[in-house]
């Protein structure tokens, strides 16, 4: 039983279930953080005290929490393995077309986890009383937040990153999970690039659009 958890095949499989379940919060909380643009405070944060509040979300707030430890863990052990696998690079390689979205997996991965932190302590560590802030009005925490050109620049720099790496993530764990078909696989590759420019834009737009107008 332990083998068939720990091979590499097991490993990447669970990990592009995590992943599959990532991709389909982050609609859900660009949907929500787009009530930021709004001039009133009031829709957002009452959406976000509501998804602070109630109880289904709180479980949801676990399994989500679960499922990027399980996607980093499982994608640094691949990535190891992989490592390890070939300690010599080849002299000549065959490189698919979305080869370089795979080599640069492990490094855009890590940047978004580092983001990751940086975006907790600007906002759920609040929540937790471990950060400076009120947990009631998020809507001012993030105004005041997003004046910064500094912080904008992470933020933009990062959502680039995750598009980067959502594309090769969405169709790959279709292809990890089984799906690999002549006429499904590129329908999902042109799924994936769809999203992952509409997802990061959608968040590169909220700080962009709170820098000007408090500019």
């Amino acid at each position: 039983m332990s083998k068939v958890l720990y091979s590499s095949i097991s490993q990447k499989f669970i990990m592009a279930l995590a992943g599959l379940f990532l991709i389909t919060f982050l609609p859900v909380h660009l949907g929500i953080n787009l009530l930021l643009l709004n001039s009133d405070p009031e829709p957002f944060n009452r959406a976000a005290k509501f998804m602070s509040d109630f109880p289904v979300i709180k479980i949801m707030e676990i399994v989500l929490f679960a499922a990027i430890m399980i996607h980093i863990i499982y994608g640094i052990l691949l990535q190891i393995q992989n490592w390890i696998a070939r300690p010599v690079r080849y002299k000549k390689s065959n490189r698919s077309e979305t080869a370089p979205f795979s080599r640069f997996m492990i490094w855009t991965g890590g940047i978004i986890f580092i983001f990751l932190i940086i975006h907790f302590f600007n906002f759920y560590f609040i929540k937790l009383g471990l950060v400076e802030g009120d947990p009631y009005n998020f809507y001012d925490v993030a105004w005041q937040l997003f004046t910064n050109p500094l912080i904008n620049i992470i933020y933009w720099v990062s959502f680039i990153l995750l598009g980067f790496h959502l594309y090769h993530a969405f169709h790959s764990a279709f292809q990890t999970i089984g799906l690999n078909h002549r006429i499904w696989t590129p329908l999902i590759k042109g799924v994936a690039f769809i999203y992952a420019v509409i997802i990061p834009a959608g968040f590169s737009l909220i700080p962009l659009y709170i820098w000007i107008v408090s500019s």
